[in-house]
């Protein structure tokens, strides 16, 4: 219901964002990408595409799979005071100019409205890797995946970007032992709260 209403309330938004993806660039307006699922069960998750349409994948597959290999072994404190950082690629050259802004202002997530409508995802959870994540997950990272991915989680409002892989893991663990309404509500306002101050998760 929620997600219905979100996708009629944002339609001129999106229609907005569509406009200005096509005028920019060729190739479709949306991004459509498998993504890993409650149970491990695999779903096409929508995105404003925010690449050049011939953009290739696989610097982001080699950029995330170095920094989960990296990633130091569950209960290692003083390894993941080391660790690298869970960040996007910087600067990457196969993003467009619109495509920066959309994904500073994460309207390139509005699609996956969609993918709530249709029972894929909710509104909280951990977000949904890419198979090829999943790939190199520990045995421990797997417990992600045993609840419904969400738009935004608590790994994204109390440290992305500032986090090892092991430690935001540890942030979606701990939310799926203590989720509840009123958690999610909390989750949600602190995610509208760094939209409005230009951080980007």
């Amino acid at each position: 219901m929620a997600s219905s209403v979100g996708l009629i309330l944002t339609s001129p938004l999106m229609l907005a964002v569509a406009a200005a993806i096509r005028m920019e660039s060729r190739g479709s307006v949306l991004f459509r990408q498998e993504r890993v699922g409650l149970g491990g069960r695999t779903f096409m998750l929508y995105k404003f595409r925010t690449m050049h349409a011939t953009a290739d994948q696989e610097t982001h597959r080699r950029h995330v799979e170095q920094l989960i290999r990296g990633a130091p072994s569950d209960g290692d404190e003083a390894a993941i005071s080391a660790g690298s950082t869970w960040l996007p690629l910087e600067q990457d050259p196969r993003v467009t100019r619109v495509g920066r802004f959309l994904r500073r202002s994460h309207l390139d997530e509005l699609p996956q409205l969609i993918n709530v409508l249709r029972g894929e995802m909710s509104v909280v959870g951990p977000r949904p890797p890419i198979p090829y994540e999943v790939e190199v997950y520990e045995p421990w990272h797997l417990r992600r995946l045993s609840v419904v991915p969400g738009l935004t989680g608590l790994w994204q409002v109390r440290g992305w970007g500032k986090l090892s892989f092991d430690d935001g893991v540890a942030l979606d663990l701990e939310y799926i032992k203590n989720r509840s309404f009123l958690v999610d509500v909390q989750i949600v306002l602190r995610t509208l709260w760094q939209i409005l101050r230009g951080r980007q998760f």
